[in-house]
């Protein structure tokens, strides 16, 4: 797929292109997929969602995001697959009851919009952090409810030109949280439903 278009900015900004693709990997959706959204913002992942999965629908409480959105996925149309649904919502309210795939771009309600995850049964979940504290809350609501699946920590630095040479700008670093609520899933735990310890090891943990 060709790089997004987002002509149109929102004061929180998208979310980057590098924190996208691992999204993509995690989300792992399909044409006959259901993909949700909770704040959806500028419409970065709403729109390579929407290039991917067969339904999307996404939920932002801002109406003026709400508009960029709308207005970005306009500006990507030729490459939009997906039948999208934008709704002016607070999550959980607006989220649907048949959601495959569910990412939290934000924290606002987080364990609410969890709780509805839980109740619907979705099966891929990805939720993006930036705040250490936060990401150490969302860890144990994902644990408290069994969707806890991994926990990545990653950063993206990008050069720039400096003295002739090339040095390194580095952005936030982006906890991300991955789970599923579906019966058969193996939360906290790897394919033969070994737990994995909280360093990583196997045996025993956006």
């Amino acid at each position: 797929m060709p790089p997004i278009a987002l002509p149109h900015d929102a004061k929180a900004g998208p979310t980057k292109p590098e924190v996208r693709a691992v999204v993509r990997s995690k989300l792992a959706l399909e044409d006959d997929d259901h993909f949700a959204e909770v704040g959806s913002c500028t419409g970065a992942v709403t729109i390579e969602a929407a290039q991917r999965a067969g339904r999307v629908t996404a939920v932002e409480r801002k109406a003026s995001r709400l508009e960029t959105t709308e207005r970005n996925l306009a500006a990507n149309e030729a490459t939009v697959q997906a039948d999208v649904e934008l709704r002016n919502a607070e999550a959980p309210d607006g989220l649907p009851a048949d959601a495959d795939a569910l990412f939290l771009g934000g924290s606002r309600n987080f364990e609410a919009v969890l709780d509805h995850a839980v109740e619907t049964e979705v099966d891929r979940i990805v939720m993006n952090v930036s705040r250490l504290e936060v990401a150490g809350r969302a860890t144990e609501a994902f644990r408290e409810r069994d969707l806890l699946e991994e926990v990545v920590q990653f950063q993206v630095s990008h050069g720039y030109e400096l003295a002739g040479a090339t040095s390194f700008d580095s952005d936030n670093p982006v906890y991300m949280l991955v789970g599923s609520a579906t019966p058969d899933s193996d939360a906290d735990g790897d394919e033969d439903g070994t737990t994995v310890a909280a360093d990583g090891c196997g045996g025993e943990p956006q």
